[in-house]
């Protein structure tokens, strides 16, 4: 996926306060434990709190519901963990 630009940032800001009259916000965010069968030799970097094996999905949607934003991740994190350790999450506590 392209990385969106500051302006992508700005459009997509404008596109939620015009649509659903909430401003200041550039996405909604939601993550999902996919259940999915251990893989090989993994021990324990896929079981999650949910004692089942899983893979992460975080992702980001626009005020169109289209994904801007998709991280994946071993099910034993927990979903603020990959937002803080992705690129995107990094980005978004950058000073400036």
């Amino acid at each position: 996926m392209p990385v969106p630009t500051e302006a992508d940032w700005k459009r997509k800001e404008q596109r939620f306060r015009r649509q659903w009259n909430f401003p200041n916000c550039i996405g909604a965010l939601d993550g999902k434990h996919v259940i999915i069968e251990a893989p090989p030799n993994s021990g324990s970097l896929y079981f999650s709190y949910k004692k089942t094996f899983t893979t992460v999905l975080l992702a980001l949607v626009d005020a169109d519901y289209r994904f801007t934003v998709i991280v994946g991740a071993l099910g034993k994190n927990s979903e603020s963990q990959i937002l803080n350790n992705s690129n995107f999450g990094k980005a978004l506590n950058m000073d400036g």
